[in-house]
């Protein structure tokens, strides 16, 4: 979908709440109305063509005296869904009494399948049908959503001659629009949603290459399974999808592909689900989960080929804690979460409870298969504090050691600021393997692709740029061919890791004497207390660096090695800072005299003035 029908269609919608809505319900409450009517009509439209023959078919049903119709009526329908019930919205728009209209819209709400009654629920619909109807607007809100200037259908609307009239809405673009909308009345309402970023399809393209090329002539006549524990709207899985199969053709190759997800936001949730069954895909349909990925795990013991996400970050967790019953992270006991590892029976991987994005990232690596030729590849979005948070032995460190010491960090990638639409902070990429090829074997890649961009013509919320096919193809290329540049650094896997050890001083009176105990055990100034990370690839190690960096500066400083924790963290900044080129002293002599001149003449023509 182009630029400027996305633009066409939000607005379009946008205005229908602005018309119909706006004296019965407050703006804030504009998204529970507009949201599940477009994902209605959009399920509508394409039952449409079949209607009558559905019809048919269930009058011969009732005359037989069947049951259980529901399959039948969807073979006809030709979908993974169906409804039953007499109308479609088109037929409803005409109803002038206002009951009449309530009680066919219920009706024909309740005629719709199993499948999508679980759609019409998580968007809380039939709630708000008592106020549409008593604000006597829900004729209106049809008649809008029904219009035919606008087609909410994935298929296209042609004209009498066969041509194009109204273009089909794929899955990503739909999901586009479900976020514009939804940034839409949130800035109306004054509301953030906090770490909640729908992915943009230029970032899904690149993720979905990132994933799937690097192992493209490792592909089987086989069944692959790709998941994502942050669903959303379902784009990242639909477009991966797409992008394997195209892949695997292109080399020769038949696969089957199964799609996996779990969604926490109920709109979001129902808004995926939708538009699997209008694909057709009603058993990939019932593997997406409902519910919090981080304490109540969807497909728990299962694994998965292709792991392609965008987690919420910067949100708080502290209702996982509730779902688990817990009071404190210390008690989780999740086995995705809490491993067996260097000498630890419980080496957690539990972050801040302030941000769950290395939640996520564990959950995918718990997922992970072991048993393939190239077991499993994670390709995940991040902030920038997951590069660094957390001091040695917390957490996020535990998990990027774990991560990098088992030789599974492949790469990460910087992308450009205001890549999406409604966040305009520093993103990156992780991609985390289990099947590293040789030349790739203890090393981690480093792409800094914050310069690889192109502006937009119209800012799309907080997004003012995206990656072309070039610029994909330029971060690609750079990647394959794991060659350092001007875009590309290689590190051994030590280089980000570190001893933390404690560095104490010990207490001196007023004499400047040492201070000892009763036992005559020197006592230690905590106020003077220090801690130092001492790279583990530091020449001689712990040892030679504090007889180099420490004791020569406070000799009598009291470390204990034995205490030393190792710790891992990473920096962009370090590895491609480029400081600012100053001017030319001449450059900077020459502007300074010229100012002076100009000056000079202007006080000259005051002063004989």
């Amino acid at each position: 979908m182009s630029e400027e029908m996305h633009s066409q269609l939000v607005s379009f919608i946008w205005n229908i709440a602005n018309d119909v809505l706006v004296n019965t319900y407050n703006k804030g409450d504009y998204r529970k109305i507009v949201l599940p009517m477009m994902v209605i009509r959009r399920l509508d439209a394409v039952l449409e063509p079949t209607k009558d023959a559905v019809l048919a078919m269930k009058k011969s049903l009732d005359e037989s005296g069947v049951l259980n119709q529901e399959e039948a009526l969807c073979s006809i329908a030709g979908q993974a869904f169906c409804n039953a019930s007499p109308f479609v919205l088109k037929q409803l728009k005409a109803r002038t009494n206002r009951q009449t209209l309530k009680a066919d819209f219920i009706a024909y709400l309740d005629g719709f399948s199993e499948n999508v009654q679980d759609i019409i629920t998580k968007f809380e619909l039939r709630n708000q049908i008592n106020k549409l109807s008593e604000g006597g607007i829900l004729g209106m809100l049809i008649e809008k959503f029904v219009d035919p200037r606008v087609n909410l259908s994935n298929l296209p609307v042609m004209d009498e001659e066969g041509n194009i009239k109204l273009p089909a809405l794929d899955n990503h673009s739909m999901g586009t629009i479900f976020e514009e909308l939804l940034r839409r009345f949130n800035e109306e309402n004054n509301v953030t949603e906090a770490g909640e970023h729908f992915t943009p399809r230029d970032i899904v393209d690149l993720m979905a290459d990132l994933a799937f090329i690097p192992v493209v002539d490792k592909i089987l006549d086989s069944t692959y399974l790709i998941y994502d524990g942050a669903t959303g709207t379902g784009g990242i899985l639909s477009a991966s999808e797409e992008r394997i199969k195209y892949l695997a053709l292109k080399h020769g190759k038949k696969i089957n592909t199964h799609i996996y997800g779990q969604e926490i936001q109920p709109e979001t949730y129902a808004t995926c689900k939708a538009d699997l069954l209008i694909k057709g895909e009603g058993e990939e349909a019932k593997n997406i989960a409902f519910g919090s990925t981080i304490s109540q795990d969807g497909h728990s013991g299962k694994t998965f080929d292709f792991q392609i996400s965008n987690p919420p970050f910067g949100t708080p967790w502290k209702k996982d804690l509730e779902n688990w019953g817990y009071k404190d992270k210390k008690e989780i006991t999740d086995r995705r979460f809490i491993k067996q590892y260097c000498g630890h029976e419980e080496y957690s991987f539990i972050p801040n409870i302030g941000d769950p994005q290395m939640l996520f990232l564990a959950n995918n690596v718990s997922k992970m298969k072991h048993n393939t030729e190239f077991g499993s590849r994670i390709v995940e979005v991040h902030n920038g504090s997951s590069l660094f948070t957390g001091n040695a032995g917390a957490g996020e460190s535990n998990l990027r050691r774990y991560i990098i010491e088992k030789d599974m960090l492949d790469a990460i990638i910087a992308l450009p600021e205001k890549m999406f639409y409604n966040t305009g902070i520093a993103t990156f990429l992780w991609i985390v393997t289990n099947r590293k090829d040789g030349k790739r074997k203890g090393k981690v890649q480093l792409i800094d692709a914050t310069s690889i961009k192109t502006p937009l013509r119209k800012n799309l919320g907080e997004k003012s740029c995206k990656l072309t096919k070039a610029d994909r193809k330029l971060i690609m290329d750079s990647y394959l061919a794991f060659e350092e540049n001007e875009y590309c650094k290689i590190f051994p896997n030590e280089e980000f890791g570190y001893w933390e050890v404690k560095v104490e001083q010990p207490l001196r009176d007023e004499n400047n004497e040492i201070a000892t105990d009763k036992k005559g055990k020197p006592k230690m100034d905590t106020k003077l207390n220090d801690t130092e990370q001492i790279p583990l690839l530091y020449e001689g190690g712990i040892d030679a660096f504090l007889q180099k960096e420490v004791f020569p500066y406070t000799p009598d400083a009291n470390v204990d090695t034995d205490k030393a924790i190792v710790g891992y963290e990473l920096s962009f900044t370090k590895y491609f800072y480029k400081p600012i080129t100053l001017r030319p002293l001449g450059d900077i002599k020459s502007d300074i005299q010229y100012i002076e001149n100009e000056t000079d003449g202007l006080l000259n023509e005051i002063i004989g003035d």
